[in-house]
């Protein structure tokens, strides 16, 4: 099988969907590798570094696009690219369908298979290939919050963990999975007051035991979010819901309620985000105002420490890409129910029901389990 790795086109995305140790794996395997020219340089990776391990370098993102038959990306094809599918070609990424009309559309139209990591789960039920990137948005989110508290950032001035004699930041966390836990972790550290908020009792049960002293967890409802909002100096939104749009918890009356310059991180803004005011930032311009809140609504966080996150990634999606290469999509899909949860659209058909329903699109279930 011929397998593409382009650059990524994204506003400040550095990731690279494979590194060459992963390369090294698929061509061992009898497979071809077109590695686009400089698509690794902002994770640190040289086009000799993948060409030592069998890759050929390809010049232009169009000779990768149209040669491959699976191609392997790290964030969702924009219409350039997706101007350059074919139909039956299969391309294996993160989608966050249904926080985008446009894309999801756009990809129908192509008549390829789109794979999202987001929705493939394991045999726990879990999420792996989100996972990666979730561990390091939650750590990012703090890190990110924190610089916008400042105040020529027009954040409130607030140093999280505060020093001695005076008292140290308010971090609230909406939701307790892997981006919140993370969240949770970096903020104790640096001597934050942290509550994390989540809806399954039994996480937060867990979390209370694993956790330090300053962090506290509450059951998330209206009342409680209407109780903590207003005392919140940093506000983390790690909610998620696994194809489907966030719900809204944070309406545009509830900012009246926060501190002005409190500061709004949503890290599931690329499935829509769990406050009605975010919007999609880049790294170019992350923030932006309303109601004197800093809202940070960047979609990519982990593409800002792309070697990180290229690495973390690979190891988490190098599996399921031998099989892709290996058995193709139907076989792989066939053996591994898991992975089949990840054809979102197979043919031009949407196969995943949370993103039809998000836009009102008919659902036609996957040839591979239909």
């Amino acid at each position: 099988m011929i397998v593409g790795i382009p650059k990524e086109t994204k506003t400040h995305e550095y990731r690279v969907s494979m590194t060459p140790a992963g390369v090294d794996e698929l061509v061992r395997r009898g497979h071809t590798v077109l590695v686009e020219t400089g698509a690794g340089l902002g994770s640190g990776i040289t086009n000799d570094e993948y060409a030592a391990v069998g890759a050929t370098i390809a010049e232009t993102a169009k000779e990768v696009f149209h040669k491959s038959d699976l191609l392997i990306k790290v964030k969702e094809p924009l219409a350039g690219e997706r101007a350059m599918m074919h139909e039956g070609q299969v391309m294996f990424t993160y989608f966050h369908f249904a926080a985008d009309r446009e894309l999801t559309e756009g990809v129908v139209e192509t008549g390829t298979v789109a794979i999202a990591y987001e929705t493939i789960v394991d045999e726990k039920g879990h999420l792996p290939l989100l996972t990666p990137m979730s561990e390091v948005a939650g750590k990012m989110s703090i890190q990110e919050g924190a610089k916008y508290l400042e105040r020529p950032m027009m954040g409130r001035g607030i140093l999280l963990g505060g020093v001695p004699g005076v008292e140290p930041a308010e971090v609230l966390i909406i939701g307790g999975g892997i981006v919140g836990t993370n969240a949770a972790k970096v903020a104790a550290g640096l001597g934050a007051s942290v509550t994390i908020m989540d809806i399954d009792i039994d996480r937060l049960r867990y979390l209370d035991d694993v956790m330090p002293a300053n962090i506290r967890t509450v059951y998330s409802n209206r009342l409680m979010l209407q109780k903590y909002l207003p005392v919140a100096d940093l506000v983390i939104g790690a909610v998620l819901i696994p194809g489907a749009r966030c719900p809204i918890l944070i309406t545009r009356d509830m900012l009246s309620t926060m501190k002005p310059g409190a500061v709004i991180v949503d890290v599931g803004v690329d499935q829509g985000g769990c406050c009605e005011t975010i919007r999609p930032t880049t790294h170019d311009e992350p923030t932006y105002i309303v109601d004197n809140i800093v809202h940070y609504g960047v979609a990519n966080m982990p593409g800002a420490v792309g070697r990180t996150s290229t690495f973390a990634l690979t190891n988490a999606t190098l599996p399921y890409a031998l099989k892709l290469a290996d058995l193709g999509y139907k076989d792989a899909c066939k053996k591994d129910l898991g992975l089949a949860e990840g054809i979102n659209v197979e043919r031009g058909k949407v196969t995943n029901k949370p993103v039809a329903e998000c836009f009102g699109l008919r659902f036609t279930p996957s040839s591979v389990v239909g």
